[in-house]
């Protein structure tokens, strides 16, 4: 029985899983990099640094755990979405990746927002047009890099551009476009306005396909640098966050997971787009046919965690070398020294600004309320307690839509932490059940690779066959009261400090 190997392609890794036909993990991989902040608000990477990855990650999770490349049945590729990469004729970049993090296009945006405002969401489930957004990066290029726009044939995503390194194809699906604010969720098709909105001609864009289907086959040189096989059938697995849902068991209506990656998101599936009323969540294209996600996101959420990590946590990044563990490991275990609520210590999570429930790009990161008595296990503790705060703040948003979380399917490499399972659970107030396959996009990547090749006729059997859960974490009664005071605390803060961030940064950027 071939094997079914899933790529997803993040903001800071990638990361590659090989999976058979029970869903059991056979070997996994993981790529790290760093992104490049060259000035304030610009957020890049060398493009081949994408590709670089994804060689090194599938020849590490073959190597590494003695997995034949002539054994892998197909591969499966999700992505981060937004991310722009201009490219010649030949696929070849000509500028670094705008990430979707990057800020450069404030102007751009309020331009579109004035053009396409009124109608952007009912076409493209986007409810405010900011700089995050493709389309934004683009008119960024058009008015401040004339020649690398007048040069670019193509405009690619990530997931775009490594499935043009493996099949030579330029080919796009509607999970990963939907939020490049050109895409239209309800025809399934580029959307005319927005794109004479920029000046665009579609023709400089991929071809649509559809989410799961089959983009083409790996080509003999993509093959030798892989050590795979070539002719190998190339999925389009979608954005990560819809690939994830997938790998999460959540294509039925109104199953509600959260991914805490480098950001944090919630996946909600609906059968339409026109679900919330106040017009105030992200509307995606499902990975599976004829379905929806609703998708609230927050840019930093592990990103946080990793941000501390980095910068202060150097002594404990040489003990988890010498003692052969993760560093996350041993900061969590430090965590869980400290009581429920950090001694009073909040912090705000917003290090590259606001996103949902309230947009506001020049919020800022805040550590609130400390005093002699607190140590670097409260400050640890109190990052992952404000990324379940902002959970809890977007699950009421979802509520607020009339949908109501009975659990949490939690997912993405925060999930591999009880500690912040059960935060999340004590914070939310909902029973949070983890996975047997935590890295859930590539274990979507790798179910709709096993029904597009025929292991499998439908999602939902696949997903009977290869998802799992594992542990269910329950609130502990004893927690919820002093997280409930915290999290009062924290939106009381976050409201008071929105003003004071408009405030000193925006008239700041003004100037």
């Amino acid at each position: 029985m071939p094997l079914l190997l899933g790529l997803d392609i993040g903001t800071t890794s990638v990361k590659a899983g090989v999976f058979d036909i029970e869903g059991h993990r056979l070997g996994f991989a993981r790529h790290d990099y760093a992104l490049q902040t060259p000035v304030v608000d610009h957020v890049e990477l060398d493009a081949e640094t994408y590709w670089d990855a994804t060689c090194a990650v599938i020849q590490q999770v073959l190597e590494s755990n003695d997995i034949a490349g002539e054994d892998i049945g197909g591969i499966g590729v999700s992505s981060q979405g937004e991310t722009i990469i201009p490219v010649d004729s030949a696929g070849n970049p000509i500028h670094p990746a705008i990430v979707w993090l990057d800020n450069r296009a404030r102007d751009e945006a309020q331009q579109l927002s004035c053009k396409l405002g009124q109608t952007a969401y009912h076409h493209t489930g986007i409810p405010d047009i900011n700089p995050t957004w493709s389309a934004c990066k683009i008119a960024w290029l058009h008015h401040n890099r004339p020649q690398v726009f007048k040069s670019t044939a193509k405009f690619l995503l990530v997931q775009d551009f490594i499935i043009f390194r493996l099949t030579r194809q330029f080919v796009t699906e509607g999970s990963v476009a939907c939020t490049t604010l050109l895409y239209d969720i309800v025809d399934y098709q580029w959307w005319d306005q927005a794109l004479e909105a920029i000046e665009l001609e579609c023709e400089r864009l991929p071809r649509i396909s559809k989410p799961g289907e089959v983009a083409g086959v790996l080509t003999s040189q993509s093959a030798e640098s892989l050590n795979l096989r070539s002719g190998i059938p190339v999925i389009l697995g979608g954005m990560d966050q819809a690939a994830g849902a997938v790998g999460a068991g959540n294509i039925l209506p109104e199953i509600v997971s959260e991914t805490t990656g480098g950001a944090l998101a919630i996946q909600v599936t609906v059968p339409h787009p026109d679900i919330d009323p106040n017009e105030r969540i992200p509307v995606y294209v499902h990975s599976v046919p004829d379905r929806y996600l609703l998708v609230p996101v927050c840019d930093t959420g592990g990103m946080a965690l990793q941000w501390f990590r980095d910068i202060f946590c150097s002594i404990e990044i040489e003990t988890a070398i010498k003692e052969d563990k993760d560093v996350y490991e041993v900061l969590t275990q430090m965590a869980g020294e400290v009581s429920a609520g950090c001694d009073g210590l909040l912090m705000l999570p917003h290090l590259t600004g606001a996103f949902s429930p309230e947009y506001n790009p020049h919020a800022r990161g805040v550590f609130f309320g400390f005093t002699l008595y607190h140590q670097k296990p409260h400050f640890i503790r109190a990052v992952l307690e404000a990324v379940a705060f902002m959970l809890r703040r977007n699950l009421e948003l979802i509520v607020q839509a009339g949908v109501t979380p009975r659990e949490l399917r939690a997912t993405g490499g925060g999930a591999a932490s009880q500690l912040w399972r059960q935060i999340k659970a004590d914070v939310c107030q909902l029973p949070v059940v983890s996975l047997r396959n935590y890295d859930t996009a590539v274990l979507g990547d790798a179910l709709l690779t096993g029904v597009a090749i025929g292991m499998f006729k439908t999602p939902e059997e696949a997903v009977e066959a290869m998802v799992s859960t594992a542990e269910k974490l329950t609130p502990i009664p004893a927690n919820i009261a002093v997280y409930e005071k915290a999290y009062q605390n924290y939106c009381q803060l976050n409201d008071t400090l929105d003003s004071v961030f408009q405030r000193q940064f925006g008239s700041a950027e003004a100037k």
